[in-house]
Parts: structure tokens; C-alpha cells; sequence
């Protein structure tokens, strides 16, 4: 007889799902383990829960899903900011929650992670919002909901909340009738007649060209979403949130739209399109440039997940997967239709004693990241710097900027080093969002991990001054940390670690780690208002 959490840990299994995030409580001993004594997983112990949920968001943008456990009450709603970023961006977690027993349920007996009110499921309930499905589990109910909740997360890749009550997680399954279900597809006649109005406006267009999105990346459909581009023939660009989905080395490649806020001439280009392709894009305040992007809804096609808006109609019960394999066999290649290119910044010229300013510090990580690097990037300044940069090809580019929590980056670069440990692993956040989580990076050095982490000094939260018309706000001022001791406190041995203040100390070790053979953990300190030029024009425009 299986039990509940064997059948759970085995389908987790068949999914391809190896690690699993959290931290222990006594509420979950039971499934931490069951986890611990299965010889195929691996349990990735936190520091927080907060920082397990952003680690388990980083795993999940490489593998395509992950999994997290935590104990009722006080562990669960230590992950709801992280499990509602992954809700916001499309990150499939399977979040497994150890419940009281059943008869304390049932008694509403007082329990300690309690709100002292005798309920267990008001936390569950808390978690609804920010999951496309929740289960309590039961020896009668756990193969018909495992397989519920696995459907319904693999349909709308977002995170689930599976709880199991302390004395259910070993109890036999008693029942076996697993349903049988059929995975949806789109209506014919509505993706037939998407298709045919898509084909025809982009054939008839003047000036058109295609947007693709991260909710590509997120539904396994950067390949198909490529062909679809080679077949159309048309040039595309990326908003922010969408950096890197596809290849920024194509020539069709023309570079970043985001509104007025940078590259004029690729805003006239996309603007003046009379047919924009977008797809799996969300138009969001930053993506739009703070609203400033002028997009005429009557020439915008977009597709996402489970429909397709054209113009100002909206079509249902049509998938992407559908809608882009018939796009590639029906759209005429055009010929006719070129856009701007794309151009890299300048490295600015400098004496070697100089301070480090932010346009001389992107321009050598644009110099420093080589193909197939992954790079992560905080809710910072360090966005808007990196923004411009056209990144080598196979790099993965990776943000939070819809859900914009600062700290995730740092527990997710582990999550995501972890997934891809053969990749070259760069962290790149700001003082200020390390502060949040920086515990985590003990976690890089206990698992073998060797990441190349840039942490940005610049006395406070420069994004917030840059977002604010007065910049001296004392809100806005950091405790003062040694920062580049920090790897040694925590235990990163052997570790490469620097503190850079002027150009030529940059330049210095940015040799140094090109090669890198251990983990690196560089503080770079730049003057206080030093900002992106990116950063300066949105300053200048609130």
C-alpha cells in the first residue's frame, strides 16, 4: 500500500521534480522526513521560509517547476510574499504544507502557529489568492486531488498549496481510482478563425513587427515562438520585463522598447507599426515605461496562455501552443519590413584612479557575461543599468520586476545555480536588497556552488531616491556593512572576495573572475547619486 506522501513524492518525481525546498517544523517532521528518506530527492534546507519560496521561484525559471515545504501557521505565511511572486510571474511551485492532525482540526483544540482561535484551515485559506489550486489531502481523497492539483498547476504553470494533516501523511491510501482526464485544447473553430485574422493582418500590414514575452519562456515556447518570427520574417523587440526570452544576437533582433524612456528611434519604429505581434507579454507600468508607451490597441494582437485578444476583441478556449504552431505554417514570409538596429553602449573613457560611475560600470558587464551565462538581477538600480546591454547568445536573463520584491534575488540566484549547476551563475543586486536575504548565500557554499555575486554600494536604496523628486530622504539611508566580509562569516571558504572603489580596481578583478574557479562575492562602491542613465531619464520624468 502506498502511502499519502509516497504518492505525492512519486508524482512529484515522474514530473521531473529532484530538490525541494524549506525549512523544518514539527507540524511537517512527518513529510521533511519522508523527503530526507527518499534516496531519488534531495531536501535544500533555508535559512527562512521566505528565502526557501524565492529559492524555489529561481529553481523553478530553469527546471520549469520546483517544489517547497514548510509547517503550518508561522512557516506558510513566511513564503506567501515569495509564492505570490511566483503567482504574479508564472513560476509553478508545489507548495507542501504540514497541518495539525486531523481531530485537533475537528476539536479546534488551541495549537501553537496558531492565531489562538482553535482554526487550521484560515491559512489555507489566506494562501487562495495566490495559488491556481489548494487541497487538503486525506487516505480518501489523495490520488484524485494529487492528480487535481498537478493538472490544474501544469495548465496555468502557477503555484498550488498542498496541505496534509500530521497523522495523514503516512496513512495507506485507501482508495485507488485515480480519474482520467484529457488535457485541454483549443476550440477548432475559435483558433481557426484567430489563426486566419492573425495571417491576414500581418500579411496586409504596412509596418509590423513582434514583441515576445517571458510567458514564452515560462510555457516552454521559445523555439516555436522563434519560428513563428522566421516565418512572418518580421524584426522584434523586448520590453523590460521580457529581456533575453529570445536570442538578442539575431539580426531580427532590434533591442529594448520601453516607451519614451530610452532608444527613440526603436519607440518610433514600434509606434508607427500598424500590426504588433505580441505575445505572452504583460503590459505592465514598467514594461510600458511608466505608461509612456503609446500603443494603439486596434493594431495589437496579443497571445497568451489560454487566448488571444485582437484589437478590441477578446477569443477564449484558444492555447498558445495551437495558435503559434498554426501561425508557422500559414504566415507568409515578409521581406520588406526592417527597423533600426540595435545598438551597444559606449564604454566611457576614464583614468584608472577614478571613482566607479554607473555608465562605466555597465559597460564592462557588458564586456564581462559570455554566452549562456544566467544572469540575476535584483528589484534595483542594477535593473535599469542592465537593461540596455545586449546580452550574448543563450544568456538568461532573469528579474522580479512585475512583483518587484526586493531580496528575492539573492535566495533565487541559489535556487537557480542549484537547477543549473553547470551554468556560470552572476548575482547582481544592491546593497539594499541584500540586506533583506543575504543569509542565503551560506546556502551557495554548502551545496558546492560557486556564483559570482556583484553587490552595488551606493549608501542606500538608489532605486527609491531615483523614484522620489527630493533623494535625501532619510528613509532611504542603510546600515553600513563590510560587505565583502560577509562570505567569510558565513562560512563561503576559499571564496574570491573583493571590495572595488575605483576603475582600475573594477577592471582588475573583472580579470580575475573571468576565469573564476571558486565562488567570487564582489562589493562594488560607486558615489551615492550615481545612477544608470536609464535610471536618470525616469527621475527626470516623474
Amino acid at each position: 500500500m502506498l502511502t499519502v506522501i509516497q504518492y505525492l513524492l512519486d508524482r512529484l518525481k515522474q514530473l521531473g521534480i529532484r530538490d525541494v525546498f524549506g525549512v523544518p517544523g514539527d507540524f511537517a517532521f512527518p513529510i521533511n522526513n519522508a523527503i530526507c528518506d527518499d534516496k531519488e530527492l534531495r531536501w535544500i534546507g533555508c535559512c527562512n521560509e521566505l528565502n526557501a519560496a524565492y529559492a524555489a521561484d529561481g529553481y523553478a525559471r530553469v527546471k520549469g517547476m520546483s517544489a517547497l515545504s514548510t509547517t503550518f501557521g508561522v512557516g506558510e505565511l513566511s513564503t506567501l510574499c515569495g509564492i505570490a511572486g511566483s503567482y504574479a510571474e508564472y513560476n509553478l511551485v508545489f507548495h507542501i504544507v504540514g497541518m495539525p492532525k486531523i481531530q485537533v482540526q475537528k476539536t479546534h483544540a488551541i495549537v501553537h502557529h496558531s492565531l489562538g482561535a482553535g482554526e487550521s484551515s484560515i491559512f489555507m485559506e489566506m494562501a487562495t489568492p495566490v495559488v491556481c489550486a489548494s487541497t487538503m489531502l486525506t487516505p480518501e481523497n489523495c490520488i484524485q486531488e494529487v492528480e487535481r492539483v498537478i493538472e490544474t498547476a501544469l495548465e496555468n504553470h502557477r503555484p498550488v498549496y498542498i496541505a496534509i494533516p500530521h497523522n495523514y501523511v503516512n496513512a495507506d491510501i485507501s482508495s485507488f481510482n485515480a480519474p482520467v482526464r484529457k488535457p485541454v485544447k483549443s476550440d477548432p473553430a475559435t483558433l481557426e478563425k484567430v489563426v486566419s485574422i492573425i495571417a491576414g493582418k500581418i500579411s496586409n500590414a504596412k509596418q509590423a513587427c513582434v514583441m515576445p514575452g517571458f510567458l514564452v519562456d515560462r510555457f516552454g515556447l521559445k523555439d516555436l515562438s522563434m519560428a513563428v518570427i522566421n516565418a512572418s520574417g518580421l524584426p522584434y523587440v523586448t520590453m523590460a520585463l521580457d529581456k533575453s526570452v529570445l536570442d538578442e544576437t539575431n539580426p531580427s533582433y532590434l533591442g529594448l522598447y520601453m516607451g519614451k524612456l530610452i532608444n527613440p528611434e526603436i519607440r518610433e519604429f514600434v509606434e508607427s507599426c500598424d500590426c504588433i505581434l505580441v505575445i505572452g507579454t504583460i503590459l505592465s507600468d514598467v514594461n510600458t515605461g511608466k505608461f509612456t508607451a503609446k500603443l494603439d490597441k486596434s493594431r495589437i494582437i496579443n497571445i497568451m496562455p489560454s487566448s488571444a485578444h485582437i484589437g478590441y476583441t477578446d477569443y477564449i478556449n484558444v492555447k498558445m501552443l495551437d495558435v503559434l504552431e498554426e501561425l508557422t505554417k500559414r504566415l507568409n514570409k515578409r521581406t520588406d519590413i526592417n527597423g533600426p538596429f540595435a545598438r551597444r553602449p559606449a564604454v566611457p573613457e576614464i583614468n584608472a584612479e577614478d571613482p566607479i560611475m554607473a555608465d562605466y560600470l555597465y559597460a564592462k558587464y557588458a564586456e564581462f557575461f559570455k554566452p549562456d551565462d544566467i544572469i540575476i538581477a535584483d528589484s534595483s538600480s542594477s535593473f535599469y543599468g542592465l537593461l540596455p546591454l545586449l546580452l550574448p547568445k543563450g544568456t538568461k536573463f532573469e528579474n522580479q520586476m512585475l512583483w518587484a520584491a526586493i531580496g528575492w534575488a539573492t535566495p533565487a540566484s541559489f535556487g537557480t545555480a542549484l537547477a543549473a549547476p553547470d551554468r556560470r551563475v552572476i548575482l547582481i543586486t544592491g546593497e539594499g536588497s541584500h540586506q533583506m536575504t543575504a543569509q542565503e548565500i551560506s546556502q551557495f557554499y554548502r551545496h558546492g556552488l560557486k556564483p559570482i555575486i556583484f553587490v552595488l554600494n551606493n549608501q542606500g536604496y538608489l532605486i527609491e531616491r531615483m523614484l522620489s523628486k527630493k533623494v535625501d530622504y532619510c528613509y532611504n539611508d542603510l546600515a553600513e556593512w563590510q560587505y565583502y566580509k560577509l562570505p567569510d562569516v558565513l562560512g563561503c571558504n576559499d571564496w574570491i572576495t573583493r571590495k572595488v572603489t575605483t576603475c582600475r580596481d573594477l577592471d582588475k578583478v573583472m580579470r580575475e573572475l573571468d576565469n573564476a574557479k571558486t565562488g567570487a562575492y564582489i562589493e562594488i562602491v560607486t558615489p551615492k547619486l550615481s545612477a544608470p542613465s536609464l535610471m536618470e531619464t525616469i527621475h527626470k520624468n516623474l
